[in-house]
């Protein structure tokens, strides 16, 4: 029924709209009518009434919310259902459990806010309100061996939607964006498969938008960076609804063709290939230089001293600083 109304709303335009006008289009009562728009002026739209005129919708609010993310969006898969929470614990924790419940590929869980957000290696992630801290579930037919790269997609399509907004941020291997050495972004991505199969992918995205640095806790304030530092105040639903359409384009790019098109991306993306690095690998710890991706997203590193490639699949990188 809201979402009913907004339609009717939106398309009125800069025209008042009679409650019985819309009663009538949608088969309610006015007083139903009546009891909706209440509802939505208490979610935050500005909606205008006038006695005999009617309602006019002057401006949605800056939150989350599944009608304000779809209105405009033009997405077929992701983003195709929304649910969105004011709080949770986790959005990839409910993200995994509608998955297993049959929640559509392309499904999307958002939150104003997390309490126990974690990163990778079980870190906490400090998930405030003014973030957008979001999952997508996508139920993809590669191999499962394939599943790891869709982290390299979501941090192409977010740092993509960062240039649009006059961002240009980089990525570290495998998933952090930085600006100006802060961390904007993390990402974490997880897998139910079988040997041949992907029962479900969930991407988990915390993306610091418009957070005052203030709050940032003393562990990571000289580390972490919102958006907004750099920006000032901007559109943050619109910005969302950019990330999702670039998460759709590389989406269906990988279904059609393979994650080629990706990687080119995340390397014209990169801040650390070309770099002297420390790896901070499970099992060891070694220096070298970031030299490239190969095509199942490994990090190539030549190490000191040495003209053997090696390959790391998994651990963290740090980028040395430049004599």
């Amino acid at each position: 029924m809201r979402q009913g109304i907004l339609g009717l709303l939106r398309a009125a335009g800069d025209s008042y709209l009679s409650g019985e006008e819309i009663a009538e289009k949608l088969g309610v009562s006015r007083t139903a009518v009546w009891k909706h728009i209440n509802e939505l002026k208490a979610a935050g739209y500005n909606i205008e009434s006038q006695a005999r005129n009617g309602y006019k919708l002057v401006g949605a609010p800056d939150r989350l919310l599944p009608e304000v993310i779809s209105h405009g969006l033009g997405n077929k898969i992701i983003g195709s259902n929304i649910v969105a929470f004011e709080d949770i614990a986790s959005t990839n924790t409910e993200a995994k459990r509608l998955a297993a419940q049959g929640s559509p590929d392309g499904t999307i869980v958002v939150a104003e806010s997390q309490n126990t957000g974690k990163g990778r290696l079980d870190r906490s992630f400090f998930c405030p309100k003014g973030g957008i801290w979001f999952s997508v579930i996508l139920k993809p037919d590669f191999l499962p061996q394939e599943a790891p790269k869709c982290t390299l997609m979501a941090a192409v399509a977010i740092a993509e939607a960062m240039e649009k907004v006059g961002l240009r941020a980089g990525i570290k291997w495998p998933n952090d964006i930085l600006y100006q050495g802060r961390k904007l972004v993390g990402i974490l991505t997880e897998m139910s498969a079988e040997i041949d199969r992907i029962n479900y992918v969930v991407i988990g995205m915390g993306i610091n938008a418009i957070i005052d640095p203030k709050i940032f806790p003393e562990d990571i304030k000289d580390k972490a960076g919102s958006m907004s530092m750099f920006l000032g105040d901007f559109d943050r639903v619109a910005f969302f609804q950019e990330v999702l359409r670039r998460l759709e384009v590389h989406y269906l790019d990988v279904r059609r063709r393979g994650f080629a098109g990706v990687l080119d991306s995340w390397r014209r993306l990169s801040i650390t290939l070309g770099e002297q690095i420390n790896v901070l690998g499970i099992n060891e710890t070694f220096a070298g230089e970031a030299v490239d991706i190969d095509e199942d997203g490994a990090l190539l590193v030549k190490p000191e001293g040495s003209e053997e490639i090696r390959k790391v699949y998994a651990g963290d990188v740090s980028i040395r600083p430049r004599k």
